[in-house]
């Protein structure tokens, strides 16, 4: 990950906090700081499919953060002094989650469409739709994954030897 040509050239990241059955991204967020790059994470709403993404200060401030419901770290909701990526300058690189990916692009997320919204939004930015990696195990690639209209395929899936 650290030298894919995209991650080099992003100055502007955002990134999961992994859950345990994820791929593993604390070394990557410490890299982006190591780096110099600018890190945001998610928040997710519930009850919607409303995430934004929210700069982190430091790999160190993840310890500052709210467990949700879904044994999620994120900002608290009255967290309101982060700023928000696609107030500011936008994104130039999506590290996505999944459960499952196929060659074509296509990603099964948890079913609620937080990352196809946030990404919709993304579009109506002046800088444009990020460039989108998924991080996943060579396990999660299917031959297809079932998709919708509203599903946004992926750039790339990188995995172990791929």
């Amino acid at each position: 990950v650290i030298d894919h040509p995209k991650y080099q050239e992003s100055k502007r990241i955002a990134i999961f906090l992994s859950m345990p059955d994820e791929v593993q991204t604390e070394e990557i967020i410490k890299d982006i700081f190591k780096q110099g790059k600018e890190c945001f994470i998610p928040r997710y709403k519930p009850q919607s499919s409303h995430m934004e993404m929210l700069k982190l200060s430091s790999a160190e401030d993840i310890s500052s953060l709210a467990l949700t419901s879904w044994n999620i770290l994120q900002p608290s909701d009255d967290d309101t002094a982060r700023e928000e990526a696609l107030a500011g300058g936008g994104l130039d690189l999506i590290f996505m989650p999944g459960l499952g990916f196929d060659k074509k692009g296509n990603r099964l997320g948890r079913g609620k469409g937080y990352y196809d919204t946030y990404l919709e939004r993304c579009m109506k930015h002046p800088r444009g739709k990020p460039y989108m990696i998924a991080l996943a195990f060579r396990e999660q690639i299917c031959e297809s994954v079932p998709v919708t209209e509203n599903d946004v395929p992926i750039d790339e899936i990188l995995y172990e030897d791929c």
